[in-house]
């Protein structure tokens, strides 16, 4: 547990903007005061949710990515504390645990060079470390009995969501994946691109959806290997969006029905959603509204277990566009499974 770096009163007043006649979610929320056991403090706190921050790039970089989303839960949490408590927004439901301190393997990064295949290599290396980390205190969240709002961070963390609530519950889970891409691809050594296939192969994924894969970034050999397994399932941003060929909330449904007869999570890679700073931006993808009816649908059922946002890349100008997205789909979660 000697990433974990507790969110504590220190950090939420600097960060509140209280005013007059306010009353800030920031205000409400709980937070632990000793770093010793974990799963014991959770377990007997009154809190539905526990929000953790990933922030790192490193299972971006071993991806051939661009880096940036280290800095994503740091652009949340400012927004998040200052939106404000009322009926809608149930702070006190709500842990915010802190974040895990990857200074440690960003430095190392830091050290390495995308164009040489060594150093590739040795930032996969660094991405099990990761793994290690995530699966471990996602394991203490959900063994818990608590639900997991996860803030990237790369999608490499999603194989760390999937373990740990594995473990936790001595049983593969599902997941729907709202995603441009379906990483799913080799087992070559971890990164943000197999964290799916990787959870899979190792018996701790069971069921996939992948909602809005992109047709010209998903390679023939992916979609072979989608439609060989029954457990694999998809539909494609272009029969949804441009042909019409499918319909947006029938799809929905359809997700829907390939996960919710076990536990899942639900995975937001923010690639997917057009014109939103994240390490493969796109400009042609879901709108922010279709991804929070996304996370409310998803959110309603009883079996929906964590939600994991990754892949945001906010610079300094869009920090503030990058925390208020992710905000309101921690919000739209909660307010789902409060309904």
């Amino acid at each position: 547990m000697d990433k974990l770096v507790l969110f504590n009163n220190n950090t939420r007043n600097k960060l509140l903007n209280k005013r007059s006649g306010e009353s800030k979610f920031g205000q409400h929320v709980q937070i632990l005061t000793s770093i010793s056991h974990i799963y014991e403090q959770l377990n007997n706190l009154d809190v539905t949710h526990v929000i953790l921050g990933l922030p790192e790039d490193v299972g971006v970089f071993a991806n051939h990515g661009n880096i940036g989303t280290s800095k994503a839960w740091e652009a949340t949490i400012k927004l998040l504390l200052n939106i404000q408590s009322n009926e809608f927004t149930h702070p006190e439901k709500v842990l915010i645990l802190g974040h895990l301190d990857f200074s440690e393997e960003l430095s190392e990064m830091s050290k390495l060079k995308p164009t040489r295949k060594k150093d590739i290599l040795k930032a996969r290396k660094l991405v099990e470390n990761i793994d290690a980390y995530v699966s471990h205190i996602i394991y203490q969240i959900v063994a818990a009995g608590k639900k997991p709002i996860v803030i990237g961070g790369g999608h490499n963390n999603a194989y760390g969501n999937i373990k740990g609530s594995s473990l936790a519950l001595n049983s593969p889970i599902n997941v729907v994946n709202f995603d441009a891409h379906s990483d799913f691809r080799a087992e070559e050594g971890r990164h943000s691109g197999n964290g799916f296939s990787y959870a899979f192969a190792e018996g701790f994924l069971e069921n996939y959806f992948i909602f809005g894969l992109h047709e010209n970034y998903t390679s023939d050999k992916i979609f072979k290997i989608l439609d060989k397994s029954k457990n694999t399932s998809y539909n494609t941003f272009e029969a949804l969006e441009i042909r019409n060929e499918l319909k947006f909330k029938n799809e929905l449904k359809v997700a829907l029905e390939h996960v919710c007869d076990n536990y899942f999570g639900i995975e937001i890679d923010c690639d997917a959603i057009e014109n939103t700073p994240s390490s493969a931006m796109t400009p042609s993808g879901f709108s922010a509204s279709q991804a929070r009816t996304f996370v409310h649908h998803f959110g309603l059922h009883k079996n929906a277990i964590y939600l994991h946002i990754c892949e945001a890349a906010p610079t300094k100008k869009t920090a503030n566009k990058v925390g208020k997205l992710i905000t309101y789909l921690i919000t739209d979660f909660m307010r789902a499974q409060s309904e």
